[in-house]
Order: C-alpha cells, then sequence, then structure tokens
C-alpha cells in the first residue's frame, strides 16, 4: 500500500493533469509513480523533464539496460516492473536483454559496460575506481558519454528512491527474480 496520497482525479492541479495526459499518451496508461507526483507539480515537471532530456543523451536500449541496472541495485521493484514493462514493450527487450541489465551486463559487449559502469556508480556512490574508468573507456565511451551514463543512472536514482520511499502501488506485472547464475 503506498505511503504518499494520491490526489484524487479532480483534486490535481490543471498543469499536473496535462502533464498526466502526456505520460498517458505516451505510454497507454498514467503510472502510479506519476499519479502520486501529481501532488507536487514542481516535482512531477523535474521527473518528466529530466526524462526528457536525459532521452537524448545515450541510445534507447542503453538507458533501458542503465535503468535496469540501477533499479536492481536498488532493490526498486516497482521500477524494476515498470522499466520491465516498458523495455519490453517499447525498447524491444527480450527476456535475456532485461535479466542480463538487471545483472550489470548486456549481449552487447558495449551496452554490459554502461550498464556495469552505471550499477559501479549506484553501488560505491560515485566512488568508481580507475579501473572502473578504464573499462567503460574500453569499450568505446568518450568523457561526455561517460558523463551521460553517470546522469542517466542519476535519474533513475531519483524515481527508485521516489518509489522506493512511496512503496508505490505496481500498474505492470512484477517483475520475475533475477536468475543468481546470470554472470556480471
Amino acid at each position: 500500500m503506498p505511503r504518499l496520497n494520491v490526489p484524487a482525479p479532480e483534486d490535481v492541479p490543471a498543469g499536473a493533469q496535462r502533464t498526466l495526459d502526456d505520460v498517458e499518451a505516451q505510454l497507454g496508461f498514467a503510472p502510479n509513480m506519476f499519479k502520486t507526483l501529481a501532488s507536487n507539480p514542481a516535482v512531477l515537471d523535474t521527473v518528466t523533464t529530466l526524462q526528457g532530456t536525459m532521452s537524448r543523451v545515450l541510445d534507447g536500449r542503453t538507458r533501458h539496460s542503465i535503468a535496469l541496472a540501477v533499479s536492481q541495485a536498488n532493490g526498486c521493484g516497482y521500477c524494476l516492473a515498470m522499466h520491465t514493462h516498458v523495455a519490453t514493450e517499447f525498447g524491444g527487450m527480450s527476456a535475456e536483454d532485461i535479466e542480463l541489465a538487471r545483472a550489470g551486463s548486456a549481449v552487447d559487449p558495449r551496452r554490459a559496460a554502461a550498464a556495469r559502469f552505471a550499477q559501479q556508480v549506484v553501488e560505491s556512490r560515485g566512488r568508481v575506481g580507475d579501473a572502473d574508468l578504464a573499462d567503460v573507456r574500453h569499450a568505446g565511451y568518450t568523457d561526455a558519454q561517460i558523463l551521460g551514463i553517470v546522469a542517466v543512472a542519476v535519474q533513475f536514482l531519483l524515481t527508485n528512491f521516489i518509489n522506493n520511499v512511496n512503496q508505490t502501488d505496481l500498474d505492470v506485472p512484477a517483475a520475475d527474480p533475477v536468475d543468481a547464475t546470470v554472470s556480471r
């Protein structure tokens, strides 16, 4: 059960309602996280603006992989479910791609390096080692792209924290547990 109040539809401020309508048009429904954020239009606007801006930083599959890796590292069940749904329905990712991303990996070595680095950023609270930077550079990422990986990871930290605090009700099927044998 959520711990933060979701405004009744008639109590959603007009600007927030427009944002919810935009999210619904994009996804086919307004997820519970966004309905909760509607109680604070500035936060709703911050999250949706950040998502829009970060959608231009890296390719979609890499962003989905980072979302899944970060959400797994933070134990955010809501975000794992939602990112699994979005990555499958809109990102064309297979069940294997999703499982690997949650483990900080991928079939594609370059995407695997980004997911692994994002998890390292989260797990180390940004205090990654020189070897972590060398690994992501070796995969072909420039310093500008590494900044993008960090920014995308932080974007998902924000929503993970919001949903972990709220214990947001799932509005898509729960993500399956990760196979412990999947290697990074």
